[in-house]
C-alpha cells in the first residue's frame, strides 16, 4: 500500500473540504459610499439585520468601520483568480470585489474571502441579473406598493404583486420602467389603488421589501400574469379574464 499516495490524497481532500463553509458571521470594512441598504443587497440580507448583529444604534456607518455579515467565504487555492471564483459560485466579478475590502489586483493561496449571496450598486442603478433595470428608490416604491396591496397575505401572494408590475415593464403595452407602471393612469383612473388612497407612502416591511426583490430577480409565482385583485371584486370584466394563481383573497389573471 503506498501510504504516502494516500496521505497526500487525505490531505488535499481535507484542504478541498475547508475551502469553503457555510454562511457565518463574516467581516466587512466599510466603504466611503455605502449604506446598511446597499450592503444588505451585497450579502442578501437586511439593515435591521445588520443592526442587530453589530448592536448599532441607528443607520450611521463610517468608512473602515467593521461589520459583522452574514456570508459564505471561501479559501483561495492555488491557480485561483478572481475571475475564477466568480464564474465558481455564479456571481458577478463586481460584487465578489465589493465584498472583500482586502482583495485587490491579486490574491493568494490561502486568503479567506467573502462570497456574497447578492449585488452591487453603481450609482443608484443594481448591478445585478434582474429582470428590469431598477434603483434603490423603485425597490423600495415597488416593496410598498406590495405591502399595500397583500398586506396580511402569504409571501407567494406579496411576490405575485411584485410580479405583476415587473409582467407590465416588459410588455410593450405599458410603460417601461417601474415607476411609470405603478403610478400610470388610464381613463383618468390610477392603475393600483394605493395610489389613489396615499398607502402608496406608507413604509414597507422587512417581508414586503423581500418579496420585491425576489420577483426583481425571477421568482413569478403568476407566470406572467398582468392584473391582480380581490376575490371579493365584483368587476365582470377581470373575473372574465384567464386565471393564473389564486392564494388566499389574492386572485392573478393574465
Amino acid at each position: 500500500m503506498n501510504f504516502k499516495k494516500i496521505s497526500t490524497l487525505l490531505f488535499a481532500a481535507a484542504l478541498c473540504s475547508i475551502s469553503f463553509t457555510q454562511v457565518h458571521a463574516a467581516s466587512y470594512k466599510v466603504k466611503s459610499g455605502d449604506s446598511l441598504f446597499k450592503i444588505g443587497v451585497l450579502f442578501k440580507s437586511s439593515a435591521d439585520t445588520i443592526i442587530q448583529d453589530n448592536n448599532l444604534s441607528g443607520i450611521e456607518i463610517y468608512p473602515n468601520q467593521i461589520l459583522s455579515v452574514n456570508s459564505k467565504t471561501y479559501i483561495v487555492q492555488a491557480n485561483d483568480t478572481l475571475y475564477l471564483i466568480s464564474k465558481k459560485f455564479n456571481i458577478s466579478l463586481e460584487a465578489l470585489t465589493a465584498a472583500n475590502s482586502n482583495v485587490d489586483k491579486y490574491i493568494y493561496p490561502g486568503q479567506v474571502i467573502n462570497i456574497p449571496a447578492g449585488h452591487i450598486f453603481k450609482g443608484s442603478t443594481a448591478v445585478s441579473p434582474a429582470l428590469v433595470p431598477y434603483s434603490e428608490s423603485d425597490l423600495d416604491l415597488l416593496a410598498r406598493l406590495v405591502n399595500s396591496e397583500a398586506q396580511g397575505e402569504s409571501y407567494k401572494a406579496k411576490v405575485g404583486v411584485a410580479a405583476v408590475v415587473l409582467n407590465r415593464v416588459r410588455d410593450p403595452k405599458y410603460p417601461s420602467a417601474i415607476k411609470d407602471v405603478i403610478y400610470e393612469k388610464s381613463g383618468g383612473y390610477y392603475q393600483f389603488t394605493p395610489v389613489e388612497n396615499g398607502w402608496i407612502d406608507k413604509p414597507a416591511s422587512e417581508e414586503s421589501k423581500k418579496a420585491a426583490y425576489d420577483a426583481l430577480h425571477g421568482y413569478d409565482p403568476t407566470k406572467g400574469a398582468l392584473y391582480y385583485f380581490d376575490d371579493s371584486t365584483t368587476n365582470t370584466w377581470l373575473w372574465s379574464k384567464p386565471i393564473a394563481l389564486r392564494d388566499g383573497k389574492m386572485v392573478f389573471t393574465y
